[in-house]
C-alpha cells in the first residue's frame, strides 16, 4: 500500500498506463516533497537545483498528467501563473495567504473557516466539491 502522495499519485499513474520513471518520477517525487505549491517554472528550478535534470515541457505534462488524474490541484493566486499542489486523499488541504508586494505565498489550515465554508454551502444548497481560499494583503516583512 502506498503510504505517500508521491507513491501514491506513482502508482496511480502506472495504473492509468503511464511508465513511472524518468522525468515524471522526477517531478511527482519533487512536489511531494513541497510544503506548497509551485508553478511549473518553479518545480523546474527546483529539480534542476537539487542536481536532477528535466526539460519545462516534460514539467507541464507531468503536471497534466497529475491533473487529469485529480493528483493534483490546480491553485490561482490571482497573478495568472497557475501553481499545482498535490491533492491528497482525504480532502486534506490548505489555503494561501499571498504579499501583493513580494508576491510570497504562505500556507495556511484553519478548522473553524472550514466549518464556516461547510455552513454556508449548505445554507446555500450547494454540494460542494472542493474550495480554495486566498487572502492576499502585506507580509510581515513588507509591512
Amino acid at each position: 500500500m502506498p503510504s505517500t502522495w508521491s507513491d501514491q499519485a506513482l502508482a496511480a499513474l502506472r495504473a492509468a498506463g503511464y511508465r513511472g520513471g524518468g522525468a515524471r518520477r522526477t517531478v511527482v517525487e519533487h512536489l511531494g516533497a513541497q510544503t506548497c505549491c509551485r508553478s511549473a517554472q518553479e518545480i523546474h528550478d527546483g529539480v534542476e537545483t537539487a542536481g536532477g535534470r528535466v526539460g519545462i515541457a516534460s514539467v507541464y505534462r507531468v503536471l497534466d498528467s497529475l491533473a487529469e488524474l485529480r493528483l493534483v490541484q490546480r491553485v490561482d493566486i490571482g497573478d495568472g501563473i497557475a501553481r499545482y499542489e498535490p491533492a491528497h486523499a482525504g480532502g486534506d488541504h490548505h489555503h494561501h495567504l499571498v504579499c501583493d508586494d513580494c508576491g510570497k505565498v504562505e500556507p495556511f489550515a484553519d478548522a473553524s473557516l472550514e466549518v464556516a465554508l461547510e455552513r454556508v454551502a449548505g445554507r446555500l444548497g450547494y454540494d460542494v466539491a472542493g474550495h480554495d481560499v486566498v487572502l492576499r494583503g502585506a507580509c510581515a516583512a513588507c509591512r
